[in-house]
């Protein structure tokens, strides 16, 4: 970013708490690079099946990902995690738990992470010009080497962790 947000004046660079942040010279704002909040679904759809996208867009065109997007403002994360499965992969789903929520020191995206079920009969298929290709994959049949995100690596492994017993 080089200018300011609030009143468009250009950004210098200094250092607070031992980190570089963009500061107005005409009226002081400190940006701060902020993590966006995204929303996602490990969507069982048979008995151990989970559902993925391939994607048609950058990042990450032609791998494979769990539905999910940005969180809106107005919405919740659950909410945005719901609409997210309907828009891009055509299915109504209910959420079961929550998996995981995922960050990383590269990304500016927390990746919050449910695992849904169907609330009807609806088959996965690619719906929003986002994805190429929608399908149920089993645990042996993900295409590990072909995931776009490691969000999506590190919430399928979550997702089909045997569960301890307590």
């Amino acid at each position: 970013m080089e200018y300011c947000r609030r009143c468009g004046g250009p950004l210098d660079t200094v250092q607070i708490l031992a980190k570089p942040r963009g500061r107005c010279s005409r009226c002081g704002h400190v940006e701060y690079r902020d993590l966006a909040v995204a929303a996602a679904t490990v969507t069982e759809v048979a008995a151990g099946q989970v559902v993925l996208a391939r994607r048609a867009i950058r990042p990450g065109y032609g791998l494979w990902v769990i539905p999910g997007g940005f969180v809106e403002a107005g919405e919740t994360v659950a909410t945005a995690a719901i609409r997210e499965t309907a828009e891009e992969v055509g299915i109504r789903v209910r959420l079961v738990r929550l998996v995981g929520v995922y960050s990383y020191p590269r990304s500016r995206v927390a990746v919050v992470v449910y695992h849904a079920i169907p609330e009807g009969p609806d088959a996965p298929a690619p719906q929003d010009g986002e994805s190429f290709e929608a399908r149920g994959f089993h645990q042996g049949e993900v295409p590990w080497d072909d995931l776009a995100f490691d969000s999506t690596r590190d919430a399928l492994r979550d997702f089909f962790a045997p569960v301890s017993p307590d």
